[in-house]
């Protein structure tokens, strides 16, 4: 009896000492056969109760914000994640379910890895073929990911029979010190806000504007946080960027729908450039005629659209063109078509950095209408860190800008293209300039059946009297985008206007910048043109081709 009893004992100390076990797993990554050395290894502590999934720089706490770290509860298979986006921020959110919704192929392939007895059991996540390969020697359940942690302990995982995770070594750990890692006030949420949480971490966001009024009317005034010029269809707000790396890219991002304005409008997205005596913001100050003028003989003036030596115009981030009466006219009916609610405008602008690292700088949106409801926006300007290298400019100079922002203040269309001469602009550089490229936006309006809006012009553009570039902007895809647009018209051809094809802008639509190369460019006086067979006025309609050009290159 007395024997027994000391075995029993005995039996049930080894076994609480076997379920207490904590293993430590390292996993090393390789990417068709070749090991990745350049990101940390995946760690994982497992036991019977729970297992923790980290990397070995978290580990040590020497990882950069934001990073995650996933506990896996056994046996419930309670996925808890932890986000950890800044010093003194951290949330968790849990996830019950999903494990529970795996759905393997069990094979009878096996192998041994690090001399554990392995299986082998397939699935399918996004189209992605994973094969997991799991051992029960250890009677654990657990691995590098949430990936097979019902079948038991996972050794290795391959995707599409390239990419490889695979456990390099496993040894018996007494204790993880993870309560020297996940610790402090932890905010939880559901797994939405989690995620949107964790995302939006990654990145910096400079909010602008958020939900704000583009219309025309007298009651339009300026506020202590935005300015409202030409009866409200411009809208400022002074914006300060942080110092901008060389390894970050810069989104430019606008949501916009109708308040009640059913057309569709030009619209751009702007910054002023307040590096010389007089800028954009002195002219929505005192008027479109205190700005440079602009003459090329066909007897009218230009108010602010040219560079000088003493004046910068406005720097177009991004042009966009709203939707017939998105959102606002969703009521209109018509079978098969459910109307988008918003429309998304979103724009890489990294190109522009030089002119936005570290500078206070007038931030502005402008959409053309007559209407009392007009429009709502919100614009956010998003910074990522990346490791593309695209765009290598350490310069950007505003050179022109015809788009005639103050329009309902003034300022006139940009139809200097009825004469041979175009636009002409003068430029002087105090340094040399490798690999100058000329970022040009050009979008065609007006008229009706024979007005540029709808018939392809060539844009040709000389540098020092000399041909570089020509081209036919002209979009094809217009019919693409006929759900952002309920309240287009509808012609008897069976086409909406929506549909139609023009010179190089869309109802909707962002239109992307051209990037013409200039070549290396000596310091000294320099000449940019853009010709354009611009067409004649028809009555009382006419044609008008809004242009802006940014010199980027390398000093």
């Amino acid at each position: 009896m007395h024997i027994r009893i000391v075995f029993n004992v005995l039996a049930v100390f080894v076994y609480c000492l076997f379920s207490a076990q904590t293993y430590e797993i390292q996993y090393t990554s390789s990417y068709n056969g070749m090991v990745s050395t350049d990101q940390p290894s995946t760690i994982v502590w497992v036991n019977e109760k729970e297992n923790f999934i980290l990397n070995s720089t978290i580990k040590e706490q020497k990882s950069s914000y934001p990073y995650e770290i996933t506990k896996v509860e056994k046996p419930s298979n309670t996925i808890v994640s932890y986000a950890f986006l800044k010093p003194g921020s951290l949330i968790s959110s849990s996830d019950t379910e999903s494990v529970g919704k795996q759905d393997f192929e069990l094979t009878n392939e096996t192998k041994k890895i690090l001399g554990y007895n392995c299986k082998k059991a397939v699935t399918k996540v996004n189209s992605n073929t994973i094969e997991v390969w799991y051992t029960n020697d250890l009677n654990l359940k657990g691995g590098p990911s949430v990936l097979g942690q019902n079948l038991g302990l996972v050794l290795e995982v391959e995707r599409n029979k390239n990419s490889l995770i695979t456990a390099g070594s496993i040894k018996k750990i007494k204790n993880t010190g993870i309560e020297n890692i996940v610790k402090g006030n932890i905010q939880t949420t559901d797994q939405l806000g989690y995620k949107d949480l964790l995302w939006k971490s990654r990145f910096t966001t400079l909010n602008v504007f958020e939900n704000e009024t583009i219309n025309f009317s007298d009651a339009s005034k300026s506020d202590a946080q935005i300015k409202r010029y030409a009866n409200g269809t411009i809208i400022l707000k002074k914006i300060k960027f942080p110092a901008i790396t060389d390894g970050e890219n810069i989104f430019v991002e606008l949501k916009q729908q109708s308040n009640g304005d059913a057309y569709d409008r030009t619209g751009t997205v702007f910054f002023i450039p307040q590096d010389k005596e007089k800028s954009f913001f002195d002219g929505l100050e005192k008027g479109a005629k205190t700005l440079p003028v602009y003459e090329n003989g066909n007897g009218k003036q230009y108010y602010g659209v040219t560079a000088t030596e003493s004046y910068s115009p406005a720097m177009e981030m991004m042009r966009f063109f709203t939707a017939f009466g998105i959102q606002k006219f969703n009521h209109i009916q018509l079978k098969g078509k459910d109307w988008q609610t918003i429309s998304p405008y979103r724009q890489d602008i990294t190109e522009l950095k030089p002119a936005l690292s570290g500078k206070e700088l007038w931030i502005g949106t402008f959409i053309g209408n007559y209407d009392k409801g007009g429009h709502k926006v919100s614009l956010d300007i998003t910074i990522h860190k990346s490791d593309q290298t695209v765009n290598k400019n350490n310069t950007a100079i505003p050179l022109f800008n015809t788009l005639n922002i103050m329009e309902m203040a003034g300022q006139d269309y940009s139809t200097m293209f009825n004469q041979d001469k175009g636009l002409l602009v003068t430029f002087t550089l105090d340094k040399d300039l490798k690999n100058a490229q000329l970022r040009y936006t050009t979008t065609g309006h007006g008229g009706w059946e024979n007005g540029d809006e709808f018939v392809p012009k060539a844009n040709s553009i000389s540098l020092d009297g000399n041909a570089v570039f020509s081209f036919i902007p002209w979009r094809t895809d217009c019919g693409s985008y006929r759900l952002y647009n309920p309240a287009s018209g509808n012609f008897q051809d069976g086409l909406s206007s929506s549909d139609l094809s023009r010179s190089n802008w869309c109802p909707g639509t962002v239109t992307n910048p051209n990037f013409i190369p200039l070549g290396n460019l000596k310091a000294g006086k320099h000449t940019i043109q853009v010709k354009i067979p611009q067409g004649p006025t028809e009555g009382t309609s006419f044609s008008a081709w809004n242009v802006s050009g940014t010199l980027l290159g390398i000093r």
